[in-house]
């Protein structure tokens, strides 16, 4: 029997104001997406246009906001941190451009940055991490995990597949696309009652058979329509918006420069066109000649317009005060380089800068900066440290480590074994057990002493 299933046509609901979803969409993009998304809203929206401007902020000289300066921002984009360019500012710039790189985002990257920041036992990291490499392109279990982690403890098997299941996106780590659908069923905050018992009848439902589904779960066919509506929200296959064979193209939307022992912070804004009103339709808004339709036309696209480059400003400043925080926290990895990198959560930044860990995760998630040391994702420098107790623990964060083991191995003529550099690590106070050596080697991608022989 041939299966082209589901045929649901996957949906996005959410119960919000189209403004603030506009506002949580931008945050979100980086730097390339929100360049074509502003292309489409300068396309759609005759009341926008764009002005050319530089943008940069300096950790030590924040900027005085005057009320003309608000008057300022409120009809353009320019997040107020302006400077006006040298010809070395120019020659940053066409390196920051050049340092473009294409670099595609796994399903298992992106769910292993988010595990590796979760404060839980150590076995089960291991675990999730097992179960996470054993995933196949839907976001679906390989080998059942029954084989797979046949000797582990069967508790921490069961804590370590509710945590990645609950990860973004939800509902992977399932055997097939009918147990992700009752998982993220089981996680919807709102979800409809019946809905896992309709789930039971997942089949019916997609031959369209609501009247038999409705008499199996004891309810009317207008809920089971209701429910219907509801799984359609639900990504059956929740690995294929991470398909590896699509290989992205990485602008990075921000620069980290030193100058005068000062650390610089730039936006893109070779991406980013400041936006502002257009003052044609600025005039005819404060006419009262024309007709109604027209005036109500015209008012409707302004407002549009000043919501959209509102939305511009607030993820700009965004991300700005997160890149500000981060540099504050991690001095040290941009001024001596990436095994100087400090234990940094989540949390740490939200605090920080006043906002919520989701806004920072937004920030983080997709957006790269470029460093003297090489261009970086923002979420790099979220790590826990070697203790697994985020920045509370040990001062080491673990890709600080990999990368003092990255410089042992380099550096050393002789072949150290695992047990050699666990030593070495040891005497540098970072207590650190052989499996964990080993373990951080093959992340490297370095081989063994005798491989290395």
């Amino acid at each position: 029997m041939q299966l082209q299933r589901p045929s649901f046509t996957q949906e996005q609901r959410l119960k919000m104001n189209p403004q603030l979803y506009q506002s949580i969409r931008l945050m979100a993009l980086p730097v390339v997406d929100l360049r074509e998304t502003i292309q489409a809203e300068l396309e759609r929206n005759p009341a926008l246009e764009i002005i050319e401007d530089k943008t940069t902020i300096s950790l030590d000289s924040a900027l005085k906001e005057t009320k003309e300066e608000d008057d300022y921002f409120e009809a353009t984009s320019d997040s107020g941190f302006t400077r006006r360019g040298t010809d070395e500012d120019a020659d940053e710039q066409q390196k920051f451009i050049e340092g473009a790189l294409s670099r595609p985002e796994t399903l298992q990257e992106h769910l292993l940055w988010q595990l590796r920041l979760q404060p839980i036992d150590e076995d089960v990291r291991r675990i999730g991490e097992l179960l996470i490499q054993n995933l196949d392109a839907d976001g679906f279990h390989k080998e059942p995990v029954e084989l797979l982690l046949k000797d582990e403890n069967p508790d921490k098997v069961a804590a370590a597949l509710d945590l990645v299941r609950r990860l973004d996106p939800q509902g992977t780590c399932t055997a097939n696309y009918k147990e992700s659908l009752m998982v993220q069923a089981q996680l919807m905050p709102d979800a409809p009652d019946g809905i896992l018992e309709a789930l039971e009848h997942l089949e019916l439902l997609e031959k369209g058979k609501i009247a038999e589904v409705a008499k199996k779960i004891k309810r009317s066919e207008a809920e089971v329509n209701e429910i219907l509506e509801r799984i359609k929200e639900l990504s059956p296959f929740p690995g294929r918006q991470f398909d590896s064979s699509e290989v992205r193209f990485v602008v990075p939307d921000v620069q980290v420069v030193r100058k005068n022992e000062e650390f610089v912070i730039i936006l893109n804004d070779e991406e980013i066109p400041v936006l502002g009103i257009n003052p044609f339709f600025m005039k005819l808004s404060d006419g009262k000649d024309g007709e109604k339709p027209v005036r109500d036309f015209v008012r409707e696209n302004i407002k549009e317009a000043r919501w959209f480059i509102r939305s511009i400003n607030q993820r700009n400043h965004t991300l700005l005060k997160v890149m500000r925080a981060i540099v504050e926290f991690q001095r040290t990895f941009f001024a001596k380089g990436p095994k100087y990198l400090a234990p940094l959560t989540l949390k740490d930044i939200a605090q920080e800068i006043g906002v919520h860990e989701t806004t920072v995760s937004r920030i983080a998630n997709g957006k790269y900066v470029q460093t003297e040391w090489g261009i970086f994702e923002i979420r790099y420098f979220f790590t826990n440290s070697i203790s697994g107790a985020g920045s509370s623990g040990s001062r080491y964060s673990k890709e600080a480590v990999k990368e003092i083991i990255r410089e042992i191995i380099q550096s050393e003529e002789g072949s150290l074994s695992d047990q050699d550099i666990a030593d070495l690590l040891s005497r540098r106070g970072i207590p650190l057990a052989r499996r964990t050596v080993a373990k951080y080697r093959k992340e490297l991608d370095l081989g063994s002493s005798y491989t290395r022989s």
